[in-house]
C-alpha cells in the first residue's frame, strides 16, 4: 500500500488503482490472433465498482476477450442528459529490455508509477474508478447522472471497441448528452511576460481526422537484369518521397488559433501564421511544441512499404500506407493535394476513416472544469487546444455526444509530457494522480 497525503478515499487510493491495472498486460498490436484482450482488465475494474454496490454490465465487443465494463451512479436530476466518462483499457505493446523498469510492473519509485498505460491512460481509469468508489461508498449524489465506460481497442481504432459498440449497442449510452475522456486537463507551464510563470490547463476540444491510406502503384511484371521503364517499385516509391516531403498550408482551426491567442497574452510570444518562423515561435513552448506543431497543418507520414516477392522479379505490384491526420474540415482540400502530388498513375485508398472533431470552448460543463482546475491550482488558466492524434471521442461524436478531453494532471514542468505517449518509461507523478482525483471529484461534484 502507498502512502500519499490525500483530502479523500479517492486519493487515498487512486495511486494503488493506476498500479494494479499497469500489471494487467492489455497489449494492443492491432492484430486480433497477437492483441492480448482486455478481459481480465475488465473483470477486475468491474470487481472494483461492484464491491462498493454499483451494477455493472460487461459487454464483448465483437470478438471474445475485447471487453468494455459499463455503470451508472444516478444523479439530483434524472431529467438532465448524462455526462460519461470513458477510458481505454488496452495498451501499446512494449519491449522489455528497453525500459528501466518492466513495463507491466506498476512499480511505484522516485515520485512516480511506471508502467505501460501509466498516462495513456490507466491513469485517468484509476482517477474514475477512484472517484466513482468513493462517491457510491459516500453516498455523493452528483448533479447528474453519471455513466462511466471503460472501453477496449482504442489503439487500434476502436474496431472491437467503441465503433462496435456504438453500432451494436447505442443503448449504452442512452441519455448521454456529453463525456470526457483523454487527452487533456494536463499543465503547460509557460513564462510570463513580466516575469516568472504561468500555469495553463489543455483542455482538448478537438482532434484531427485519422485516416490511413493505401497507395498502389502498377507496372509490367520482368527479369531484374532487364531495362525497365514501368516499375511498379519505383513508381510507388517516387509518389511516397514527394508525398512525405510535401508541406500542408498553415490553416489554424478556432481551437488552435485560442489556444495560440491565450498563450501570447501570457508569453508576448508572436505567433504570424505567414511567418517562415513559425514553426520556431511554437517550439519556443517546448517539447509540447511538437503536438501544436502538428496542428497547424494536414499531415501524410509514410508508415509502411510493401513489394516483391524476389530480388531478381519486379513485381507487377507496389504498395505504401501513409497516415495522414487531416485537420476538421479539410478532407476534400486534402485529397485533391495529395492528388495533384502523388499524380494519376497511382491508386489512392482509404483503409482507416476516423473523422475530425471540434467543439466550442463554452458552456456549463467548460465552466465547471475550470472551476475544478481553480479549486486545486487558484492561479492557473484553462485554455482550448487540438489533440494531433486521435481517441474514441471520434466514436462517440457520431451519436451527437459533445466530448472533451479532460483527465487533469498537475505535471512538473520540466517533463516531456508528450514524449511518454507510446514511449519508453512511461510514467505519471504520484503529486500528479493524487491532484488529478481531486480536480475530478470536485468537477463530476458542479458538472
Amino acid at each position: 500500500m502507498v502512502t500519499v497525503t490525500a483530502s479523500s478515499a479517492a486519493e487515498a487510493e487512486v495511486v494503488d488503482l493506476v498500479s494494479a491495472l499497469i500489471r494487467f498486460d492489455t497489449s494492443n498490436t492491432g492484430e486480433p490472433e497477437t492483441t492480448k484482450g482486455e478481459a481480465e482488465c475488465a473483470a477486475w475494474v468491474a470487481e472494483q465498482l461492484q464491491e462498493v454496490g454499483y451494477t455493472t454490465e460487461y459487454i464483448e465487443a465483437g470478438a471474445p476477450g475485447r471487453a468494455n465494463v459499463f455503470a451508472r451512479l444516478e444523479g439530483a436530476d434524472r431529467e438532465r442528459g448524462a455526462l460519461m466518462l470513458h477510458g481505454h483499457l488496452d495498451v501499446v505493446p512494449a519491449e522489455a529490455a528497453d525500459w528501466s523498469v518492466h513495463p507491466f510492473s506498476g512499480a511505484v519509485e522516485d515520485g512516480y508509477v511506471w508502467g505501460r498505460g501509466a498516462v495513456d491512460m490507466k491513469d485517468m481509469v484509476g482517477m474514475m474508478i477512484a472517484v466513482a468508489r468513493h462517491f457510491k461508498r459516500s453516498g455523493t449524489v452528483p448533479p447528474r447522472d453519471l455513466v462511466f465506460a471503460f472501453v477496449s481497442d482504442e489503439e487500434a481504432g476502436g474496431k472491437y471497441g467503441c465503433k462496435w459498440l456504438v453500432d451494436n449497442r447505442s443503448d449504452l449510452f442512452d441519455g448521454v448528452t456529453e463525456a470526457i475522456g483523454e487527452v487533456g486537463g494536463f499543465s503547460l507551464t509557460i513564462p510570463r511576460r513580466d516575469g516568472g510563470e504561468r500555469t495553463l490547463y489543455l483542455i482538448e476540444t478537438a482532434e484531427k481526422a485519422m485516416m490511413w491510406m493505401r497507395l498502389t502503384a502498377r507496372g509490367r511484371a520482368g527479369h531484374g537484369s532487364m531495362i525497365h521503364d514501368n516499375n511498379a517499385v519505383t513508381a510507388v516509391a517516387e509518389a511516397v518521397a514527394k508525398l512525405g516531403r510535401h508541406q500542408f498550408p498553415v490553416i489554424l482551426t478556432e481551437s488552435v488559433e485560442q489556444f495560440l491567442t491565450a498563450v501570447s497574452e501570457e508569453t508576448g510570444y508572436t505567433f504570424d501564421v505567414d511567418s517562415p518562423d513559425l514553426e520556431g515561435a511554437i517550439a519556443k513552448l517546448g517539447p509540447i511544441a511538437r503536438i501544436v506543431g502538428a496542428t497547424l497543418r494536414d499531415t501524410a507520414n509514410p508508415t509502411m512499404l510493401k513489394a516483391g516477392y524476389k530480388a531478381n522479379v519486379i513485381p507487377a505490384t507496389a504498395e505504401a500506407v501513409v497516415d495522414c491526420r487531416v485537420l476538421p474540415g479539410r478532407l476534400a482540400a486534402f485529397e485533391r493535394e495529395v492528388d495533384e502530388v502523388i499524380g494519376p498513375d497511382i491508386v489512392r485508398e482509404w483503409i482507416t476513416e476516423l473523422p475530425s472533431y471540434e467543439t466550442s470552448f463554452d458552456g456549463e460543463l467548460l465552466e465547471a472544469m475550470n472551476g475544478a482546475i481553480l479549486s486545486a491550482d487558484p492561479e492557473a488558466r484553462t485554455v482550448p487546444y487540438m489533440l494531433s492524434g486521435g481517441t474514441d471521442a471520434k466514436h462517440f461524436a457520431r451519436l451527437g455526444i459533445r466530448c472533451f478531453g479532460f483527465a487533469p494532471l498537475k505535471l512538473p514542468p520540466d517533463l516531456d509530457f508528450a514524449a511518454l505517449f507510446h514511449g519508453v518509461d512511461e510514467r505519471v507523478p504520484v503529486d500528479a494522480l493524487t491532484f488529478g482525483t481531486r480536480v475530478l471529484e470536485h468537477f463530476l461534484r458542479h458538472c
